[in-house]
């Protein structure tokens, strides 16, 4: 039995190297750390993992989790690797309290206040940091404490977690064919202009009441895009804006002939597990999941092919990564997955994502999660190729879809709104190569650091951040940009004398 195990536990190479990075942190005298992995890299088998070889010598170790449902997924996954544990969870069937591993629901733990014995905690989805949890880890300095997430942008972090391991990043598992890539599509998006925030987000009750108002408009695009890409419909996920919007959303969807299912935290546990294992099963009779949160935590069906983006968000990047994760895990056939944006996540946090990608995350407390300013009218319309549609790259004025070259125009005519592809993120090594370039103007010209970072900040729209400073030849295009820039400064300075 212990051959099988280890066979069926066996890592990949930038799993093992994930855990070997978390091993030298604790050997560094880091007591409490991060796993950062993008969704569908195994975080949960890193765990288990853990969680093994915790119980292989004879220490106690636990996960925790703030749900039952995913108390249940997380047994279920123990037990298929022939892993003995008990489940901490009031009136659960397999509580075993003499076992070595425990899965623990946050609740439960946070009633008992304490675990004698425990050696290692790993903490899900950590940065929804629960009071209690935080205080759990501070009050018991013996306990190694590993917390798991894809998003780890939430403010406090770091003071509760003193180091964080990011070894694979979203692009390295998409090229490794670990994850499949998104075709992303932009569409008649809901409008928020003017709606009520509550503590920098938008309120629940405003995005239902919005979202609402254009659920034809997101049926009308799925049934377009599903035949237009696949030829008949597929598994489909969709994030609404809220339960009547869901139920809204699943009640137009059967006016059409499909069968879209919507579940929020209304219903009880059993008929949320049951839909969700029936939509699992390769020959489901269900079309797609309505959902608001519930489809962004332990929701894992890898032949989900599209993804409908319908709630949007203020400032929750996290909530934005973790729904798209939600399409892009790897399944037999499938090459990649659609992301229809009717909620404007997408170019809302376009640069943010852009960095995550290519990048991973190697900071906590950020500041990423912030309320984003809004692009207006004209700037989304000029964002949009005139000839097939396709979003623009953000550092190129040639399409990335059909080759046309943009002539750069003063006014911008809008585009109509039907639902739009996204071709191509920022690239990195553009945005690279132009600060290396000017980091040649601040070698060979006396440029000071402070000006080079403007400049970038110029082109870009943001400021530098995790570029190498390795200076570069300036190209011509980068000559040229500098010189526009410098005679627009001059002829300023002459304007105001």
């Amino acid at each position: 039995m212990l051959a099988a195990e280890k066979q069926m536990l066996k890592l990949r190479d930038y799993q093992e190297n994930t855990l070997s990075a978390l091993r030298n942190g604790f050997a560094s005298g880091h007591r409490s750390q991060i796993l950062y992995a993008p969704t569908g890299a195994g975080k949960t088998e890193m765990a288990i993992f853990l969680l093994e070889a915790t119980r292989k010598k004879g220490n106690k170790a636990a996960m925790l989790l703030d749900r039952i449902i995913l108390c249940d997924q997380t047994s279920q996954r123990l037990s298929s690797y022939h892993i003995e544990h008990g489940v901490m969870q009031s009136g659960h069937w397999r509580y075993r309290p003499y076992e070595n591993i425990q899965v623990c629901s946050a609740q439960t733990l946070e009633k008992r206040g304490s675990f004698p014995g425990l050696n290692l905690l790993i903490v899900d989805e950590c940065h929804q940091t629960r009071a209690q949890t935080v205080e759990f880890i501070k009050n018991n300095p013996e306990v190694k404490v590993i917390g798991l997430t894809a998003t780890p942008f939430t403010k406090g972090l770091g003071r509760v977690y003193e180091n964080v391991v990011s070894v694979v990043t979203t692009k390295q598992l998409v090229n490794q064919g670990n994850l499949v890539p998104l075709r992303v599509f932009i569409a008649k998006e809901i409008d928020m202009e003017g709606a009520k925030k509550v503590a920098g987000e938008w309120s629940q009750s405003e995005t239902t009441e919005r979202g609402m108002k254009i659920t034809g408009d997101i049926v009308t695009e799925w049934i377009k895009k599903t035949h237009e890409i696949f030829g008949k419909p597929r598994k489909t996920i969709v994030f609404c804006s809220g339960v009547e919007h869901g139920a809204d959303l699943s009640k137009k969807f059967a006016e059409q002939g499909y069968n879209f299912i919507s579940i929020s935290y209304r219903d009880d546990d059993d008929f949320k597990r049951d839909v969700i294992e029936d939509f699992a099963k390769p020959d489901t009779e269900i079309h797609g999941l309505i959902a608001t949160d519930i489809l962004t935590k332990g929701f894992d069906v890898p032949d989900v092919m599209i993804g409908v983006s319908a709630r949007p968000f203020s400032k929750s990047l996290s909530s934005h990564i973790q729904q798209m994760g939600r399409v892009m895990r790897m399944s037999e056939g499938k090459e990649f997955a659609v992301w229809l944006d009717h909620s404007g996540n997408y170019l809302r946090f376009r640069e943010e994502w852009d960095e995550v990608y290519e990048n991973g995350v190697h900071q906590l407390d950020d500041g990423k999660e912030k309320a984003k300013k809004e692009k207006t009218k004209e700037e989304k319309a000029a964002a949009k190729c005139p000839v097939c549609h396709a979003l623009w790259p953000s550092n190129s004025d040639t399409c990335f879809s059909c080759g046309h070259v943009r002539e750069r125009k003063n006014k911008v005519s809008s585009v109509a709104g039907e639902m739009e592809e996204l071709t191509g993120a920022m690239s990195r090594e553009s945005k690279q190569a132009f600060w290396s370039q000017l980091q040649w103007y601040v070698l060979h010209n006396g440029w000071s650091p402070g000006r080079a970072a403007h400049t970038y900040k110029e082109k870009f729209g943001v400021w530098p951040r995790n570029l190498s400073d390795r200076p570069e030849t300036p190209s011509p295009e980068t000559v040229k940009f500098i010189d526009k820039r410098i005679k627009a400064y001059i002829r300023k300075v002459k304007r105001s004398r």
